[in-house]
C-alpha cells in the first residue's frame, strides 16, 4: 500500500460513523457524511479517486443512489467529465432500464436512462460502501446494458466480511478504505 492509500484509508476510518440498527435492528449504517461535510478531507478522497484511475481514463462518472451521487459529482467536476445517476425504482423521468438485486437487509431495485452512455463510453461507477455487491453488481451491469464500458469502480469503504469483491469477480474493485 502506498503513503497515499495509507492517508486516503486513515481519512475514510477516522470520518466514518457507525450508526446501530439502522436502516433496521441488527444493521450497523456506516455513515460517510461527516466525510463529505469536512472539505480538505473530502478533496483529499476525490483527488486520490481521481489520481488512482487517471483523469483520461474515463468519459463519464456513474454515481450509485444516494451517496455515490455526491463521490460521482465531485470526480467528474475535478475532471471535467460528465456525470450520469444510477438511480432508485420510481426517480428517472425518461425510458430507463432496471436491475433488481438483494441486499443485507432486503431487496431493491436500480435504474438508470437507456440512452445515458454513448456507445463504448468509459464509465467510471462510484459509491460509498461496498457490503454484499448486490448494489454494486446491478449498478455495473446497468452501465454496460446502457451501452457504457465499465472503466473503473471505486468505493469509498469496503466491508469485506459481507464479501461483495467475491460476488462482482473477476471485476477489479478499488476501496479506499477495507474493513
Amino acid at each position: 500500500m502506498t503513503d497515499q492509500q495509507t492517508d486516503l484509508a486513515a481519512i475514510v476510518e477516522a470520518k466514518a460513523v457507525d450508526v446501530p440498527d439502522f436502516p433496521k435492528p441488527g444493521v450497523v449504517f456506516k455513515d460517510l457524511m461527516p466525510l463529505f461535510a469536512d472539505g480538505p478531507a473530502f478533496r483529499q478522497v476525490i483527488d486520490g479517486i481521481v489520481a488512482h484511475h487517471g483523469a483520461d481514463n474515463f468519459d463519464v462518472v456513474a454515481g450509485v443512489e444516494a451517496r455515490g451521487f455526491v463521490v460521482a459529482a465531485a470526480v467528474a467536476y475535478a475532471t471535467g467529465a460528465g456525470v450520469v445517476p444510477i438511480r432508485k425504482a420510481g426517480k428517472l423521468p425518461r425510458k430507463a432500464l432496471s436491475a433488481s438485486y438483494e441486499l443485507e437487509y432486503g431487496e431493491a431495485t436500480l435504474e438508470v436512462h437507456e440512452d445515458a452512455f454513448i456507445a463504448g463510453q468509459r464509465v467510471l461507477v462510484v459509491d460509498d460502501v461496498l457490503a454484499t455487491g448486490g448494489t454494486a453488481g446491478a449498478a455495473l451491469d446497468l452501465v454496460e446494458r446502457a451501452g457504457g464500458t465499465v472503466a473503473g469502480f471505486t468505493v469509498l469503504m469496503e466491508l469485506a466480511f459481507l464479501k461483495g469483491r467475491e460476488r462482482l469477480a473477476p471485476r477489479t474493485v478499488h476501496a479506499l478504505l477495507t474493513v
